[in-house]
């Protein structure tokens, strides 16, 4: 498994070379895109793509195979992950610059790189044009609400307060009927997460599904009928391993049934 797994990296990771989906194995799972952060090249070090292996571990343990996407500025390279993948995760990362959604940066914003921001933008944008099911978690969320025309509350902290610590282990109340609800079996669930910024205007064709005590909203879903789930907190990580493959196997699941 680990030999197919790596292989596909390296096709999508050398798009130029002829490498084709078809290359995976039947019964493989959904091929599933898993953004990355970018670190850029200081002095000698050269720039850095890395990736939190819990977002791959959920990925393979419910059925996905797992693609890390680079960062790169090929419109090419671009098009062919929206071409070839089933399923897609934004994992967390900075700030997005508040200039975006026509605002002035809090002193506590540390904003993405240029790079990261310009692929992921486009990404994000096609992604939700082509419906095929996504699953954003922490950054993911947030930069999923901006792209689709909403804003964000900078800074938690000095805007709402502190009753809520958002970085650790909290709980969130989730509203009965929605998509996370069903899928957890819950109206209420202990999240860990790490964060200061948070959802304030809502974007296009998104709806909230979870907030925790102090009003911050915690999980969005899609509401155009597609198949998009998108949380505040970590589920790869929590050692909750039933409230994890509930929501990465939702995505695979969606994937899946898309192929």
């Amino acid at each position: 498994m680990s030999r197919v797994v790596v292989s596909l990296w390296i096709c999508l990771f050398w798009i130029g070379t002829g490498c084709q989906q078809s290359q995976a194995p039947a019964g493989g799972g959904p091929l599933i895109g898993i953004t990355s952060v970018y670190e850029p090249a200081k002095g000698e070090k050269s720039a850095e793509t890395t990736v939190g292996f819990a977002y791959v571990r959920a990925v393979v343990e419910n059925g996905g195979v797992p693609i890390v996407l680079p960062t790169v500025a090929d419109e090419r390279v671009l098009q062919k992950y929206l071409d070839t993948l089933d399923g897609l995760v934004l994992v967390g990362g900075a700030d997005i610059p508040p200039q975006v959604y026509g605002e002035q940066p809090h002193e506590t914003v540390q904003v993405l790189t240029t790079e990261r921001y310009e692929f992921e933008r486009k990404l994000i944008a096609r992604w939700l044009a082509g419906g095929k099911p996504l699953l954003g978690v922490c950054l993911g969320m947030q930069f999923t609400n901006v792209v689709s025309g909403g804003t964000m509350v900078q800074d938690i902290p000095s805007e709402i307060g502190t009753q809520v610590k958002h970085k650790g282990y909290h709980r969130v109340q989730i509203e009965p009927g929605s998509t996370l609800a069903r899928l957890l079996g819950a109206t209420e669930a202990s999240v860990l997460s790490s964060h200061h910024q948070a959802v304030d205007k809502l974007g296009r064709n998104l709806r909230p599904m979870a907030r925790a005590e102090d009003g911050v909203v915690e999980a969005l879903e899609r509401t155009d009928g597609r198949f998009g789930l998108f949380v505040q907190w970590h589920p790869e990580s929590m050692t909750d391993l039933a409230h994890r493959n509930a929501i990465y196997g939702a995505l695979i699941r969606a994937a899946a049934a898309k192929k």
